[in-house]
């Protein structure tokens, strides 16, 4: 690309059933844009009990 300006489309966020992904902010002059992934848990937290005595 001789003497033009480049411009990278937005890309639409993307949604999985855990994951979600979204672009960065385009920074000129950089080559990479990159990406921020969002997991979402799937696994419950439950606060530990002792276990009963036999």
């Amino acid at each position: 690309m001789s003497g033009g300006t480049f411009t990278r489309p937005k890309v639409p966020e993307g949604k999985a059933q855990y994951l979600t992904t979204t672009q960065k902010e385009i920074v000129p002059g950089q080559f990479h844009v990159g990406y921020t992934t969002t997991w979402e848990p799937w696994h419950k937290e439950v606060p530990y009990q002792t276990p009963k005595k036999p």
